[in-house]
């Protein structure tokens, strides 16, 4: 690297920024769309804009478009922040920009034509593999190149998270998409049967285990006590947290073939180390909330930290009812309901998207050159639309799902089934129109987002900030 470099490269960060509130409406429109679906059976128009097309679109969308453009923003700025030293990497940064648009309008594209290879978040074909491949080593270079670059020995908790996160995401995706191709449009997974199954979900797991968890987790560890004002509650906890939860989380995945083909001891070796997963993860969420000590007035008119600590109650919420889900015989009533839908939102609108949103809120003001959003009561009244609409959304799916499963496994005397199935999808459709008005709310949400976005944009300078010398506080 020629030079010393005196700013931090902040126009990735702004790209990504802005790109997070984009793809979280485009997201969770789709998400809306296919809720009324199956409320509203007769909008599931034609051959390509189905359910069955839609529900993909919706799952990478969120998890990729919204929640990948906010650990690119988020990590960005976190990373030079810390380390005291600009991006490294030169045409490789809007290399990951634009590359992972490009991903996301071919999934846009791709997805609602049909191409799939079946796989549970892993649906892309091998042409879009290989672009992700590539984008993603990228990314890797410009983050492990800044770490290496900087300008303090010390590295930042938060850097662990993102670190671990982006070469778990690389491994996960490699094998699991190893694919022989037939045509340019359809290949064939390499793996056959209970294995295809197996590792389709130690990459599924894991996928929320690095990708919507530990990534996020980094996001908590700069964020919260950016916002707070406050060091992290204890140094220590975040430490043994990071190791406990990397190590823990890469073998749970067989928790979701409880009860299938996969051998028997494999699905206990998944529900054990789902059940000791609880414990690093309830130590993220401590250290956390913790984090506000001697700070909890701040709460009260501070909408930003309301999403940051929200989020981390959900997110133990979320991490406490998923061992649970992982236990056999709790599974046997679970699994095929709508308590997992409701257990990955109460995960994906209460963790990763409130998390994200908070961050993303802090980071707007200063990536335009203000001191604050446009309109603090607007990001107020986001947080509590946000707020009710996750709720209803989750306890919809939980009753749902609970009944679904009771419906499911009562029998007569006789032996015969109680109920038959169109039984219990017609008792699910009071909660299937709760599940889509909590969905509006929470898309509302983005979309007040979106303006108070583009109010704070005009007329903001987009100077990059200068590199603090390493003696200095980070700002």
């Amino acid at each position: 690297m020629s030079g010393t470099q005196t700013t931090y490269n902040d126009k990735v960060v702004r790209q990504f920024a802005v790109m997070t509130v984009i793809w979280g409406i485009v997201g969770m429109l789709v998400g809306v769309i296919i809720a009324a679906q199956l409320v509203w059976p007769e909008l599931n128009f034609g051959p390509w804009l189905h359910f069955g097309r839609l529900r993909p679109l919706h799952t990478n969308a969120v998890i990729f478009a919204f929640g990948g453009c906010a650990l690119f923003a988020t990590s960005y700025w976190c990373v030079q922040r810390t380390s005291h030293a600009r991006l490294w990497g030169g045409p490789l940064i809007p290399f990951t920009f634009w590359g992972w648009q490009i991903i996301i309008l071919l999934a846009a594209v791709t997805l609602p034509l049909g191409f799939t290879t079946g796989k549970e978040y892993a649906e892309l074909e091998w042409p879009v593999d290989i672009l992700i491949t590539l984008v993603w080593v990228a990314y890797a270079l410009v983050f492990f190149g800044t770490i290496a670059v900087r300008k303090v020995s010390h590295i930042y908790v938060a850097n662990w998270f993102f670190g671990a996160f982006i070469i778990a995401v690389a491994l996960l995706h490699i094998v699991n998409s190893m694919e022989m191709p037939i045509t340019l449009t359809k290949s064939y997974s390499m793996y056959s049967g209970v294995q295809d199954a197996m590792i389709q979900w130690w990459y599924g797991h894991n996928a929320v285990g690095f990708f919507l968890t530990a990534g996020f987790l980094g996001m908590m560890y700069y964020f919260v006590p950016k916002q707070a004002g406050r060091p992290v509650y204890s140094y220590r906890l975040s430490v043994v947290h990071f190791w406990a939860l990397i190590f823990t989380y890469m073998w749970a995945g067989p928790h979701h073939l409880h009860y299938t083909a996969l051998p028997d001891w494999t699905q206990s070796v998944g529900m054990v180390f789902s059940l000791i997963l609880l414990a690093p993860s309830w130590g993220g969420m401590i250290n956390g909330i913790m984090t506000l000590s001697g700070a909890w007035h701040k709460l009260r008119d501070d909408p930003i930290l309301k999403f940051l600590i929200t989020s981390l109650s959900f997110y133990g919420m979320s991490t406490f009812e998923g061992p649970m889900m992982s236990i056999k015989t709790v599974n046997a009533l679970s699994h095929y309901t709508d308590w997992t839908v409701g257990h990955v939102h109460s995960g994906a609108l209460g963790w990763v998207a409130m998390v994200s949103i908070g961050s993303i809120y802090y980071l707007l003001p200063k990536l335009f050159g203000k001191t604050e959003m446009y309109s603090t009561k607007l990001v107020t009244t986001h947080f509590w639309i946000a707020t009710i609409g996750t709720v209803l959304y989750i306890a919809s799916m939980w009753i749902a799902g609970v009944m679904q499963g009771l419906m499911w496994r009562a029998v007569n005397a006789d032996g015969t089934l109680a109920y038959s199935f169109v039984e219990s999808v017609k008792g699910s459709y009071p909660f299937w129109a709760i599940r889509w008005l909590g969905g509006v709310l929470f898309l509302s949400g983005m979309l007040i987002m979106a303006y108070n976005m583009f109010k704070t944009m005009a007329g903001g300078k987009t100077q990059d900030t200068p590199v603090l010398a390493p003696a200095g506080h980070h700002a």
